[in-house]
């Protein structure tokens, strides 16, 4: 530290305690999405927009099958206890470092009686039933674990058994347009509060729970007060991931329960965990390119994709990845390391040559780079956001553009939901 002056840490300093609050606006941007039921979804959708850290909220229909996904047919009496009828659903898109699935299941469950089976108040109907739709299995384990601390303060108040069912998501429809932001566009609207007004016990605000970091694969960043190392790492490198690991911060009085090795007196320490126990871990600052290389290490481990990102290898023709890939649903192929968006389905096309095929990039995604390996002169892309090689780029495209000619073990692909 001796070749940091004073005057320079003071100044870094104050830029990080100027900017503490921005942190959480600026940090990363994990947009990630769950759909409830819970009577009308018109003052679902509500609470929900009011609720911090959500994005979006859509009103609409899941979990049926065999009618028509619309308003007309679910509400038909002889639909009323169909058990095919669909549910009224919100579809809730959030940002996982403003708030958590915790925080919005405690949301859900305080905002209705979910005691009640088919029915919200007057409301009756399998459309109205308690419902929380799942991706994964660590969003069905955190759900049932609410539901079951749920269950258990309805108890004391003399509350029957939850109806709530929890399921894997398998379709969703929006609703009619009217529907959407109903409450807002009618501020008279009527839509009942059946709430049972048992809420959850509100920790202290210096509590931590680490329970999340005990469920699969995650990264902690251990931080502290004034650090500047810790800003410029914030800076340069976290504040642009966007990828499916998630990212944690926490000061070192925050660690309860996790299962580290590498000491925790020094910021910023990086660590790979998995279910809470660190499978390795970096003290101090990384730069982006030493990041990813990491990151790679650890989502990717010894495989042809980690070969390919960080040795400039290359997939095998028509490897399982290209058989997947080739043919998606509209959408967007993202690095799958940083999860910046990289090729748009709108222009793949077959080059019947084995490997993914585009015309264009993302705008400002890749970067361009000479190669002159194996006595060849290429241009070689690589991903602008975690230095990745993709593959190469080609002047023997269709109608004379290009031909990024891309390995498909190095993406990860996100359908358009707008589609």
């Amino acid at each position: 530290m001796q070749f940091v002056t004073k005057n320079y840490i003071g100044i870094l300093f104050s830029i990080f305690i100027f900017n503490s609050q921005v942190f959480a606006e600026n940090s990363t941007n994990h947009l990630k999405t769950i759909f409830f039921g819970a009577g009308c979804f018109w003052s679902v959708e509500k609470k929900f927009q009011e609720t911090f850290g959500v994005v979006s909220v859509e009103s609409g229909y899941a979990d049926g099958k065999n009618i028509e996904p619309s308003y007309k047919e679910i509400i038909k009496m002889e639909n009323r206890f169909n058990p095919d009828n669909y549910a009224e659903v919100v579809k809730v898109t959030y940002n996982s470092n403003k708030t958590s699935l915790e925080n919005l299941t405690k949301t859900f469950f305080e905002m209705h009686d979910p005691t009640q089976e088919n029915r919200q108040g007057n409301d009756i109907g399998v459309q109205y039933r308690s419902v929380i739709l799942t991706s994964s299995e660590e969003e069905t384990l955190i759900s049932n674990q609410i539901k079951e601390e749920y269950q258990n303060l309805l108890s004391k108040k003399g509350y029957g058994l939850i109806k709530t069912d929890i399921k894997e998501f398998t379709n969703f429809y929006l609703a009619e347009n009217y529907h959407q932001d109903y409450l807002k566009k009618n501020p008279d609207g009527y839509c009942p509060d059946y709430s049972t007004g048992v809420t959850f016990l509100k920790k202290p605000q210096n509590s931590i729970d680490n329970q999340k970091l005990l469920l699969g694969k995650k990264i902690l960043i251990l931080e502290a007060d004034g650090c500047p190392y810790c800003y410029k790492l914030r800076q340069d490198v976290l504040n642009s991931y966007q990828g499916s690991i998630e990212l944690h911060f926490r000061k070192s009085n925050e660690l309860q329960g996790l299962d580290l090795k590498t000491p925790t007196w020094a910021t910023p320490t990086i660590y790979f965990l998995e279910k809470g126990k660190e499978v390795f871990a970096y003290q101090g600052y990384l730069s982006k390119e030493k990041f990813y290389k990491s990151l790679g290490k650890f989502k990717l481990g010894k495989t042809e994709a980690y070969d390919v990102a960080f040795n400039q290898g290359t997939d095998p023709t028509y490897c399982k990845e290209y058989e997947l890939f080739k043919n998606t649903p509209d959408g967007v192929f993202i690095d799958k390391l940083s999860g910046a968006p990289l090729f748009s389905t709108k222009y793949r096309f077959n080059s019947k040559t084995g490997w993914l095929s585009f015309t264009e990039a993302v705008k400002d995604s890749v970067t361009e780079h000479m190669d002159y390996s194996y006595g060849m002169v290429r241009v070689e892309i690589r991903s602008k956001s975690s230095g990745i090689h993709l593959g190469h780029v080609f002047n023997d495209g269709p109608n004379g553009k290009p031909r990024y000619c891309i390995n498909a073990t190095v993406l990860e692909f996100v359908p358009n939901l707008d589609t």
